[in-house]
């Protein structure tokens, strides 16, 4: 059989019917859809990645400042031993016990006054949970 060119121009030119149109649009939908997952995962590995170097450098600092305050304890402490001898130590543990109580009633007040809870989230998500019921 020969090749015809007038018949391959008219399967050309047919258009598709209405189910196939749909799966056309199905097929971006989905595509879009995949695309926008994609982009998110990679968006979420970079963030994740960026906390985990936050955290690091956090834990560091925290370590460095801990250091830096013992040292400069351990100085306070030398230097007064010769006028105040063993009740320097007594005032150090009482300024750091202080210190301790104060953050700890701060974050208690943080807890009870719920600005740790996301309470605008919270809310859209129950005003949310109420329209679909």
């Amino acid at each position: 059989m020969a090749f015809n060119p007038s018949e391959f121009a008219e399967e050309e030119q047919l258009r598709p019917g209405f189910l196939a149109g749909l799966a056309g649009m199905g097929r971006n939908l989905l595509g879009l859809a995949l695309c926008r997952v994609e982009l998110a995962a990679l968006e979420l590995a970079e963030v994740r990645a960026a906390v985990l170097k936050l955290a690091v450098f956090f834990a560091v600092g925290v370590l460095t400042a801990f250091f830096a305050l013992a040292c400069w304890t351990g100085l306070v402490v030398l230097l007064a031993w010769d006028s105040l001898g063993w009740k320097i130590l007594a005032i150090v543990a009482l300024f750091y016990t202080l210190a301790t109580l104060a953050i700890a009633m701060y974050a208690r007040v943080l807890v009870r006054d719920g600005q740790l809870s996301l309470p605008l989230t919270m809310a859209e998500l129950r005003n949310d949970r109420d329209a679909l019921q």
